[in-house]
């Protein structure tokens, strides 16, 4: 096949780039014309340079792609005007609400935000935290997968400012914003008990995780408080998997004594009992801790607890600059409400389950 003229003509003019080498001010001065300081001076929009000269130094930039590196201006303040974020999964709709608020705050202060996904992975969690601290971050927000966060102790001595979110941070004192879970658990099971249920089930996510426990902790007491009993086959904690659910959700509304409600402890859990309960005989009251996209449109519509995570991350990341300004106190706990928004699936009265 003969050679497209094209193609070559072009390959010959274009400049021969070595990735990972960026031009610098030296580059920069050589092309210009001019000496080192001459450049530094337009970089730096310091006067003492003739429009001739910095139209020429400008025109040199453009052509080198320069950018100026700010990583020596910067450390010499003792801040990098950068935070990181550690979350459990960033594809998570939850997160992204969240992730998005901490960027926010962040950019009002002046700062990057440089985020990753622990997976649920304490080793990750440990694995990425410390890279942002290797990088110089200067604060951390995380919503930890650990139940151990000692190996910060020394990044927080040495002045990283740790904001933990969602969950706690395990046995060490820092600041946390939550969500009151064991509050909205109550009020989720005592608005089912309100609707005349007395055999409720629960169906959370793994007993390790802090909100996980927090919201079972939530039911049991609703359960307490109107003197019902709680059948140990009435509580499911394990994988969300949609697989493991559904035959949770198989169990629990078979048999001759089925539960006629359920509380969902996250919303992964409540959209898989949506399309189970969607194939059932007749209707099952539902309230879900965690509201998703479409609950309102579904028929009837899904009765949630629902969180509000932005302002979760908005306050995590607005304590994380109070102490980056200085702020020093004891470490705060802030819990947030949730907001229950009864939608119809959890109105249902227990005389039409099976």
């Amino acid at each position: 096949m003969p050679p497209v003229p094209e193609y070559h003509a072009a390959a010959r003019t274009m400049p021969s780039a070595r990735y990972g080498s960026r031009p610098t001010m030296k580059d920069v001065a050589a092309r210009a014309g001019v000496g080192l300081k001459t450049v530094s001076r337009v970089v730096n929009g310091e006067p003492g340079v003739t429009p001739e000269t910095e139209a020429r130094v400008r025109s040199a930039i453009d052509a080198l792609g320069f950018r100026r590196n700010d990583s020596a201006r910067i450390l010499r303040k003792g801040r990098t005007a950068s935070i990181g974020l550690v979350l459990e999964d960033l594809a998570d709709p939850f997160y992204s609400p969240l992730s998005r608020a901490v960027e926010e705050v962040a950019r009002a202060n002046g700062s990057l935000l440089f985020a990753g996904s622990s997976a649920e992975v304490p080793e990750r969690e440990q694995e990425l935290a410390l890279a942002l601290c290797a990088r110089r971050v200067d604060g951390l927000v995380i919503v930890p997968a650990s139940d151990d966060h000692r190996y910060l102790e020394p990044e927080m001595a040495a002045g990283i400012a740790t904001v933990f979110v969602d969950r706690p941070a395990g046995k060490i004192d820092a600041d946390v914003v939550l969500t009151d879970n064991a509050g909205g658990a109550r009020e989720a099971v005592a608005h089912l008990i309100a609707h005349g249920h007395r055999r409720i089930a629960f169906i959370g996510d793994r007993p390790h995780i802090h909100t996980a426990g927090e919201r079972l902790r939530g039911y049991r007491e609703a359960m307490a408080d109107a003197g019902l009993p709680v059948a140990p086959d009435w509580v499911s904690m394990g994988p969300t998997t949609p697989d493991h659910v559904r035959a949770e959700l198989a169990r629990l509304l078979g048999g001759t004594e089925p539960v006629t409600a359920i509380f969902s402890g996250n919303n992964r859990v409540t959209v898989t009992a949506v399309r189970v309960l969607a194939e059932h005989v007749r209707p099952v009251a539902l309230v879900g801790f965690d509201d998703f996209e479409l609950a309102d449109l579904l028929r009837p519509g899904v009765t949630v607890i629902a969180q509000d995570p932005a302002r979760l991350g908005r306050t995590a990341a607005e304590l994380l600059f109070r102490r980056l300004d200085g702020v020093s106190e004891a470490p705060r706990r802030v819990e947030l409400p949730g907001t229950l928004i009864a939608r119809g699936s959890g109105e249902i009265p227990p005389s039409l389950a099976p």
